[in-house]
């Protein structure tokens, strides 16, 4: 049966637009929702938005309902901002707020916008928001080293990444270029400025690529706890992720930068190692070697990852399946720990038989590039 009052019950659902920079579309394209959503019954209205000069915002706004919003002063200057008890008031199904991670003027009761969303969301108000991806707190720092120019304004990761849906406005790089010269983004003055600084292809490009990565991590959250959820065990072949694994033996190198070139066969491959060390904590390799090794691997865009267990091919392979990688790389030497450990038995060999659905392969350290692949 469809509930038809307006007014919610339970927490609200969080949906945001996220973007790779300003101008990609991410307001137009949840005012979008919003007609849309009107059209089939939804109570929707405009809590907060900004349309920045662009006509074809302004126009999309002119079909929803908007609420007026609070003014408050600060340093001698006038300000207009989110009126939340005006929107808690209202008590909408769905609010539209713009800019989730905008800092309110000193005078409200929170202090950043996102706040004022938890509000609504508390109350059983569904909201829309938007981000770009360069207010994420984590990105802080590369997005600084990318573009030069520092970010005032961040969200919490965590914030995001709650959301009940992000979707993802993507737009390449030439393309929101031309938005620009258009007249789309900025007024005229600003565009010539904005081109050859911040919107550069390249700092996009490296924008866009982060928004991509991260909004592809979090879809690999999602991913793993379904599977918890609905106990599957199995191993889903979404992306090649290519587990080596390191004794700290002077072979290691090899086998980090086969697995590395099996991991780029594919785009988004990923690349793991890791070490299994032994469960009463005596020490099997040289912590030097290993911390040479975890160097190496991060070099080459990979994670370095410890295991403790005495039981060294089931620990590997659980570590895999945990992470859904799709390979395992191993050396094929027989001396040393893993064959004491498996009482003359190849580590190999048993990693093979226990492998189900993960393909193994065995590389020889004296013939780098002529891994055999088994299954």
């Amino acid at each position: 049966m469809t509930q038809q009052t307006g007014v919610p019950t339970g927490r609200g659902r969080l949906k945001v637009y996220l973007g790779a920079a300003p101008g990609v579309g991410k307001t137009y394209r949840m005012l979008d929702e919003g007609l849309r959503r009107k059209a089939r019954g939804t109570d929707v209205v405009v809590a907060f938005l900004e349309c920045h000069g662009r006509q074809r915002t302004e126009d999309m706004r002119d079909g929803l309902e908007v609420l007026p919003r609070v003014h408050r002063s600060y340093r001698d200057s006038e300000f207009t901002e989110f009126d939340v008890d005006a929107a808690l008031a209202r008590k909408p199904q769905v609010a539209l707020v713009d800019e989730l991670a905008h800092s309110n003027i000193p005078g409200g009761r929170n202090p950043k916008r996102w706040q004022d969303i938890e509000e609504l969301l508390t109350a059983g108000i569904e909201v829309i928001t938007t981000v770009n991806i360069q207010h994420l707190e984590s990105l802080n720092d590369v997005v600084l080293k990318i573009t030069g120019v520092p970010q005032h304004e961040t969200v919490p990761d965590d914030v995001v990444r709650r959301a009940d849906q992000i979707e993802l406005v993507d737009m390449p790089p030439e393309g929101l270029r031309r938005r620009m010269v258009h007249g789309n983004v900025y007024a005229a003055e600003k565009v010539d400025t904005a081109l050859t600084n911040y919107f550069r292809v390249g700092n996009l490009t490296a924008l866009r690529q982060l928004a991509l990565l991260w909004l592809a991590g979090r879809v690999d959250e999602r991913l793993h706890s379904y599977r918890s959820e609905h106990g599957i065990g199995g191993v889903w072949e979404t992306c090649e992720r290519v587990v080596v694994a390191l004794t700290g033996g002077s072979e290691d190198e090899t086998l980090i930068r086969r697995a590395a070139r099996i991991a780029a066969r594919t785009a988004g491959g990923d690349l793991l190692a890791v070490h299994v060390a032994r469960g009463d904590g005596l020490a099997d390799a040289a912590p030097e070697a290993l911390a040479a090794q975890r160097r190496l691997v991060e070099s080459l865009g990979g994670t370095f990852h410890w295991v403790v267990s005495d039981d060294i091919p089931t620990a590997l392979l659980d570590f895999a399946r945990s992470k859904d990688a799709t390979q395992l790389v191993l050396g094929t030497s027989r001396h040393g720990r893993f064959a004491r450990a498996l009482g003359g038995h190849g580590i190999g060999e048993t990693t093979i038989e226990l492998s189900g659905d993960i393909d193994v392969h065995m590389v020889t350290h004296e013939a780098a590039g002529r891994g055999h692949r088994r299954h």
